[in-house]
């Protein structure tokens, strides 16, 4: 059983969130702690088990992220595993990763959230999320209070023991889930290494690693990834970081797939957003929206 804090209204908030209004810098602070808190208790790659709806990257597209929810169904019903990225370039960041963090609070074990590349303070310092909290609160307090929570955030999901899913990709100095799970992630996100491959490398078409024009990260290709699986036991790798103009993309004979939940990304991409729904089998459907 969840205790809640004496002062913490959550499902008043949560009700306040689903109409797009921000909360309190002192309710953003009181439920931060508490969603620290269970994300203490959480793996560096947390078990997540099916049936459950797995969405890419929001990205701050509030009204977009309802959409989402109203066609995978709602929470606790329907279990959500999320990739990262829920921050920087649209427009309300601010509610919609409190909505998200009130969610985890309330339906721990309904509601997964990893941490993507925009989760640290070097990111949102440059691509919006600093300055929506400066611009919603009048000072930075709440930039503050989110960015240290995101240090608190699990780096990878394993559904069923074989589909592993994270924001980015695979890392040369990472060989087996092991290695993940030794990380220290409980930090800003590194500029380099292990951590900083997972949540910012890339597949490509050819073989091998290459460096990234991201400045972080590889690209790996299907050999990578195929001996990665194979090494693993792994059916599947599930990532995000990447838009597809049809909201998701297979690569790498199937080993990879890329999903992205931010339609017309920016307002001006054009792209359609997409999620994955797996039954109690491992048996998926990929939704795309808008139709």
């Amino acid at each position: 059983m969840i205790c809640f804090p004496a002062k913490m209204n959550l499902d008043q908030w949560i009700e306040q969130l689903f109409d797009c209004t921000p909360l309190a810098e002192g309710q953003v602070s009181t439920l931060c702690v508490k969603a620290s808190e269970i994300l203490a208790t959480e793996s560096n790659i947390q078990e997540v088990e099916c049936p459950v709806t797995v969405c890419g990257d929001v990205h701050g597209q509030f009204h977009d992220l309802m959409t989402l929810f109203r066609s995978g169904g709602k929470l606790p019903e329907t279990r959500y595993l999320f990739l990262g990225d829920y921050v920087d370039r649209g427009m309300y960041s601010v509610e919609t990763v409190t909505l998200l963090v009130a969610l985890k609070v309330r339906y721990p074990d309904r509601i997964t959230i990893l941490r993507g590349n925009h989760e640290c303070r070097r990111i949102t310092k440059v691509y919006g999320f600093y300055d929506e909290c400066l611009r919603k609160y009048g000072n930075t307090n709440v930039w503050k209070i989110f960015t240290e929570l995101f240090d608190f955030l699990p780096l990878a999901a394993l559904i069923n023991g074989h589909i592993l899913c994270l924001h980015g990709g695979l890392s040369p100095r990472i060989n087996n889930l092991d290695d993940i799970r030794g990380l220290n992630r409980m930090q800003e996100v590194p500029p380099h290494g292990p951590m900083s491959d997972l949540l910012w490398s890339d597949p490509k078409e050819s073989s091998g690693w290459d460096s990234s024009r991201r400045g972080a990260g590889f690209l790996f290709g299907e050999n990578i990834s195929e001996r990665f699986n194979y090494t693993n036991a792994l059916s599947l790798v599930t990532r995000a970081h990447q838009l597809e103009m049809q909201g998701f993309k297979w690569r790498h004979n199937r080993n990879i797939l890329t999903i992205f939940s931010a339609p017309n990304y920016c307002s001006r991409c054009g792209n359609k957003g997409a999620i994955m729904q797996l039954d109690e089998t491992l048996q998926f459907s990929l939704w795309v929206f808008p139709k």
